[in-house]
């Protein structure tokens, strides 16, 4: 094994020296790779642990303190915007965990993790204990600061009692950190209308922890997603009943295909039955009427709210897969057997005659000279049908008869909304009555259309044109100055321009409006 003539330089007494050295050294190598490889056994072990697991914690505390930037693309969009977001959801720890038992419950097959981590048990322990924590207590992504609407969206052990108007968030800590426990909605998209709001029920969502008292007991589970929305406000009015209700209800169920359930707060019967179709059609649950319920709902995800940005509009940028008007449109296709997807394109010499529907109106804005228009229209080529709908009327059937036609005209007014049911191509002509509401009949009606694919038109009326002259002098602040009504507040303006105003069509100023629409049903 070694030189024997190397060997042979040394005397045996030096020799054994030699290898009494050696022993040794290999002795105190063996120990101290034995040492590094069990710290346990190493003097600052227990030190060194406890600080291993104060940086955990620290770090997992320093998660708390920060956004979650998992943030739902639609919230992402709107801080993009340089909008402000009055967003809750801190304590989402699903995406983000500096512990090593993330890793090793993520992946049960990295074995190596696993036999690490038991080697030493106070550590592995003690993290896990800190990241199970962390995951379930999650608070509720609350967005507060939308123009029309709020909504929390909701995950966890979710409870929900209606004689309180309760929802609460059961945590399985002891005690909760959190700065917020409690927030409040009223789950209806008009919220800066104090008019609408004072119908809508305001609910509390709770945070709360599963040792506090009188926190209510499940008596159903339920195994699918729900949405919580105010059948209060303005609805039975076509407009609100679209804009405030229907498309922010199919904006906001889309991403659960189906399995999700509606509870209704402040409900009313004949409206859920007027739309009933379309409910079907977004769920394949019953709608609660939450506010009668006696027993304690649970769910272990909810939205309390509807998810609403733009007037009468889908935001596209704020829903997944680019969620739009269109598919909106398509929904009402496809549920009420609307067959035309396209209005007429006109050609020369072929006798087309496109279908103009005049939207007659019974009370206010009301077109007094409607029989002329109708015989002007039909002069020039078209075929004209005057109709109004109520209530009452059959929804399925108008909205087909709608849907026959390439051109919708009448006064600004809720009668428009049916614009939604027109093919695509189609044109809308708004009258705009006086009173300085250009702005609000275009945000209503004007800019939507473009995102329906429907052409739009519009005409403004003079003073010659409203029955206002028939009440004021040309020279009243009526006529010269509608800002002063503006600055009275909505009150003085629907009093004066929209409620005792009628139009009186100048037949031939219009007529140049009714010729444009049929250019452009000629361009296509």
């Amino acid at each position: 094994m070694y030189d024997p003539i190397f060997a042979k330089s040394f005397s045996k007494y030096e020799q054994k020296r030699f290898g009494f050295w050696a022993i040794l050294i290999c002795t105190i190598m063996a120990v101290s790779i034995f040492l590094e490889l069990k710290p346990g056994f190493h003097p600052l072990a227990i030190l060194g642990n406890a600080m291993n697991l104060q940086l955990s914690i620290d770090a997992a505390q320093d998660k708390l303190a920060v956004k979650d930037e998992d943030i739902s693309p639609p919230l992402v969009d709107q801080a993009k915007e340089g909008e402000q977001t009055d967003m809750l959801r801190v304590n989402d720890m699903g995406t983000s965990s500096p512990l090593a038992t993330e890793a090793v419950e993520s992946d049960p097959t990295n074995t190596s993790i696993v036999k690490d981590i038991d080697t030493n048990p106070p550590l592995a322990t003690q993290a896990k204990k800190v990241e199970t924590r962390s995951e379930e207590l999650v608070e509720p992504a609350c967005n507060f600061l939308g123009p029309l609407s709020d909504y929390c969206e909701i995950k966890g052990d979710i409870r929900i009692e209606a004689n309180s108007s309760t929802i609460f968030i059961v945590s399985p800590q002891t005690t909760i950190a959190a700065k917020n426990k409690s927030w409040s909605t009223r789950p209806y998209a008009r919220k800066g209308n104090g008019g609408a709001m004072i119908s809508v029920k305001k609910w509390t969502i709770k945070l709360v922890s599963h040792n506090e008292d009188n926190i209510p007991r499940c008596s159903i589970n339920h195994s699918i997603p729900s949405i919580l929305f105010s059948t209060g406000g303005f609805s039975g009015n076509p407009f609100h009943d679209f804009s405030d209700l229907l498309v922010p209800i199919y904006s906001t169920s889309q991403e659960f295909g189906g399995e999700v359930q509606f509870l209704a707060t402040d409900h009313q019967h004949w409206w859920i039955s007027k739309y009933q179709m379309l409910f079907s059609r977004l769920s394949r649950h019953e709608i609660i009427a939450i506010d009668k319920e006696k027993e304690i709902h649970c769910y272990s995800r909810m939205v309390a709210g509807l998810k609403s940005y733009k007037e009468f509009i889908i935001d596209s940028s704020k829903f997944p897969n680019g969620l739009s008007m269109n598919h909106f449109r398509q929904f009402l296709r496809s549920t009420y057997s609307l067959k035309r997807t396209r209005a007429i394109k006109l050609r020369k010499g072929a006798g087309q005659k496109p279908r103009l529907m005049l939207i007659s109106r019974g009370r206010t804005r009301r077109l007094t000279n409607e029989g002329e228009i109708t015989r002007m229209a039909r002069k020039l080529g078209y075929e004209v049908i005057v109709a109004e709908a109520g209530i009452s009327t059959n929804l399925t059937s108008f909205a087909q008869l709608v849907n026959s036609c390439d051109v919708l005209m009448g006064v600004h007014g809720a009668g428009l909304t049916n614009m939604v049911f027109l093919p695509d191509n189609a044109i809308l002509v708004q009258i705009i009555p006086l009173g300085g509401i250009d702005g609000l009949a275009r945000v209503d009606f004007g800019i939507p259309s473009k995102d329906m694919n429907i052409r739009y038109l519009e005409y403004k009326i003079e003073a010659t044109e409203s029955s206002l002259i028939e009440q004021y002098p040309l020279d009243h602040a009526v006529f010269r100055d509608p800002s002063s009504f503006h600055k009275q507040g909505w009150g003085a303006i629907r009093s004066v321009y929209l409620d005792k105003q009628n139009v009186k069509i100048d037949l031939h100023r219009f007529k140049s409006t009714l010729v444009k629409a049929l250019k452009l049903l000629r361009r296509h």
